[in-house]
């Protein structure tokens, strides 16, 4: 099997261009580890669709299923360009969470940046859940995809691989959820951190940049319609949520290598 390893700011996943396999739970759990596999933070298909001109399916590290990556389909849209597999640069994807829409930036007759159609967001009433005995207050957000979103004053302090598991786990949460740590710079900059559900600390993730900037609206430390730039530990993503709550992001797509899998 080969597979092309590329990365959205450091979210890295291996990118297989065909039908997914019946063993792709292990298989995703053998060639992520970092010691003994290829290293990632999972696995991503991509096949003909019925309904779009592609179709996504994600795969964590720990072998399930995600419904959308921010970073993920942004490497899709490079992968189908950069691979020939076609030559438009606006392109409908099927996703688990619905079909969205990428817009490819080319430099050199390679994509060099993608922006993103997310969809709409939608952020609930702030949730006080108890951790080991102690209150913690999240604000719940969906990007098609679950997220508790947590605003800190220092993120450099964030429990970031403490209370992030155990929120991912906690029972207020029956389907698992990525939480986020966020740190407000300006009403035109979040700093943010994450623990992805399924994965663990990732360098970034797109739908959770889109999901603190929801929730930082919600709070008025953001405004609509304005791009607010969030910093990762992978880089910058460009999120801009309009009034009826559409989100578009933007940001890098990078191919990292090539390579064949002998263990499938």
């Amino acid at each position: 099997m080969h597979f092309t390893k590329m990365h959205g700011l450091g979210n890295d996943y291996l990118y297989v261009y065909g039908e997914v396999p019946e063993n792709i739970a292990e298989l995703s759990i053998k060639l992520s580890e970092r010691h003994f596999g290829a290293g990632s933070d999972g696995m991503i298909y991509i096949s003909k669709s019925d309904i779009a001109d592609f179709k996504m399916r994600i795969f964590n590290a720990d072998g399930s299923e995600a419904k959308m990556c921010g970073n993920g389909i942004r490497c899709v849209g490079k992968y189908v360009y950069d691979k020939g597999y076609t030559d438009k640069t606006k392109l409908k994807i099927e996703t688990l969470s619905g079909i969205k829409l990428l817009d490819l930036q080319i430099s050199a007759g390679k994509v060099k940046s993608v922006t993103v159609n997310m969809g709409k967001a939608e952020a609930k009433e702030d949730m006080t859940i108890t951790v080991d005995g102690e209150a913690v207050t999240c604000t719940p957000v969906s990007v098609g995809n679950p997220h508790a979103v947590i605003f800190v004053k220092d993120i450099e302090k964030a429990p970031l691989t403490t209370l992030g598991p155990k929120i991912e786990h906690h029972e207020a949460f029956p389907d698992g959820v990525n939480v986020e740590f966020v740190e407000v710079i300006s009403e035109n900059e979040l700093r943010m951190r994450v623990w992805e559900r399924g994965s663990g600390v990732t360098m970034a993730c797109g739908t959770g940049a889109c999901a603190s900037v929801m929730a930082a609206v919600s709070k008025r430390f953001c405004e609509y319609n304005s791009q607010v730039a969030v910093r990762l530990d992978g880089g910058t993503l460009r999120i801009e949520i309009s009034d009826d709550k559409t989100v578009t992001m933007t940001g890098p797509a990078e191919t990292v290598y090539e390579g064949e899998c002998e263990i499938c």
